[in-house]
């Protein structure tokens, strides 16, 4: 029974840690072009 639950819970953590890797990349990609990370989850450049 705990199999039924083990795999979509994996699946799930897997899945999470792939969408803070690749927000976490996005952010310091931002950074490095001389942008702004957002809340909101965009990079926002200013003045252009």
């Amino acid at each position: 029974m705990f199999r039924l639950f083990r795999a979509p819970v994996l699946i799930l953590l897997a899945f999470a840690a792939g969408i803070l890797f690749e927000r976490f990349t996005q952010s310091d990609r931002c950074a490095k072009n001389g942008g702004q990370w957002d809340s909101a989850g965009y990079c926002a450049f200013e003045g252009r």
